[in-house]
């Protein structure tokens, strides 16, 4: 029975996030109707990370195995086929090892935020980004994404629902990169809490505004409480951008 690894990309406005849930349409279930569509087969497709309602892909990694065999290229055409209309491709596919797993085999995962800082609404980027009218000094908020960076106790920035056993993660890179009205928040790491890098880009925002200092997302992190730290910034500007293996 081979195993196919996918990489995806999804505008997840319209959706209730990656993982099937009762409340309404997700990319998993998407994906799974689409190869059984095609293979007459029910599956289980399996992503590296449960993305939330709003959060974009440009290259989510999933696996799944078949019970006969298809060339890669017929499963990519095949399951594009069949997503339409909705806003999801897969861009590649590899039949790879069955001690292959998408979420436990990944050693990093890549993420960005998009800002656009301007006053006039977003017309092109409307709900592929988070527009704030009032300047931010992005400099500031790099100054204060260099305190996130390694191993740290991450209550502060993760959600007060997360399910995850241990707070503490390894946050390898948080860059602030402007060009133009764009902001640019990158961020990469093995594994991420449950909505740390909106919580963490809506701490950066406060300091872009000039609510806060760096040295006060130090001090939140310190904190260790949810509650200690800034917003959590909309889902709409998130992009997972790639997965390591």
């Amino acid at each position: 029975m081979p195993r196919y690894r996918i990489t995806v990309e999804y505008e997840g406005t319209a959706f209730v996030g990656w993982q099937r849930q009762r409340n309404g349409m997700s990319i998993q279930q998407r994906l799974e109707e689409s190869i059984q569509a095609f293979s007459g087969l029910e599956t289980l497709v399996q992503g590296a990370g449960r993305t939330d309602a709003g959060v974009h892909a440009l290259g989510q990694s999933a696996h799944f195995d078949l019970a006969k065999d298809v060339s890669p290229d017929k499963v990519v055409d095949a399951v594009n086929f069949h997503l339409r209309p909705d806003p999801i491709a897969v861009v590649s596919c590899e039949i790879v090892g069955e001690d292959f797993n998408a979420r436990f085999s990944a050693t990093a995962r890549h993420y960005l935020y998009r800002i656009v800082n301007r006053r006039p609404p977003l017309v092109i980027d409307h709900r592929r980004a988070w527009r704030i009218s009032r300047h931010l000094d992005a400099a500031a908020m790099q100054a204060a994404a260099a305190y996130l960076v390694g191993n740290h106790d991450f209550t502060t920035f993760r959600s007060i629902h997360c399910q995850a056993d241990s707070p503490v993660k390894t946050l390898d890179r948080l860059d602030v990169a402007r060009s133009g009205d764009s902001i640019e928040i990158s961020a990469s790491a093995r594994s991420f809490l449950h909505n740390q890098v909106r919580c963490i880009v809506g701490t950066l925002e406060w300091v872009g505004e000039g609510k806060w200092s760096p040295d006060d997302v130090q001090a939140a992190l310190v904190r260790r409480d949810r509650a200690a730290g800034g917003p959590t910034a909309p889902a709409a500007g998130l992009y997972l951008v790639r997965v390591d293996y």
